[in-house]
């Protein structure tokens, strides 16, 4: 495997089975294409496997997806395989999940506060937070499943 720096600057050509695969969330997992500290901007390859699921969170910069495999469900509508979706700044959403293997390219253009049951705010998912994921440095659970043990 070629050495995949997503913080690069400048151009860049990577093949996703060049960036290392890393637990996002319970069933979900991403390679880190790229991040900007300039810009904050940042681009996964998410995969998700049946019965995976987002928790509650609210988009605090715009963001985009294409669905190349499966279908991603949400409060605002399904996303099949070929779809692709755009979530304004200041869109909420109760919960993301899919029901079979479903695969996407989710591009972000700042960050998303993920919400435990009280509407608080349990972490921010930005640029800084999934370099330190895909580091290693940080263990995260973007799932509604396993919040006690995502607090202790």
């Amino acid at each position: 495997m070629t050495e995949h720096n997503p913080g690069k600057l400048g151009d860049l050509i990577v093949n996703i089975n060049d960036c290392k695969e890393v637990e996002l969330g319970t069933g979900t997992t991403i390679r880190l294409l790229r991040y900007s500290e300039e810009t904050g901007d940042w681009v996964l390859w998410v995969k998700m496997e049946p019965g995976a699921t987002f928790a509650p969170h609210w988009h605090l910069g715009h963001g985009q997806y294409f669905v190349t495999k499966g279908e991603l469900i949400y409060d605002v509508g399904s996303a099949p395989e070929g779809t692709y979706g755009y979530e304004p700044i200041g869109s909420r959403h109760s919960e993301a999940r899919c029901e079979q293997v479903t695969e996407y390219l989710f591009m972000g253009h700042g960050a998303v506060a993920f919400l435990d049951d009280d509407g608080e705010i349990r972490f921010i998912l930005n640029h800084e937070f999934l370099r330190d994921v895909a580091r290693g440095e940080v263990v995260s659970n973007v799932a509604n499943e396993g919040l006690e043990e995502a607090a202790e």
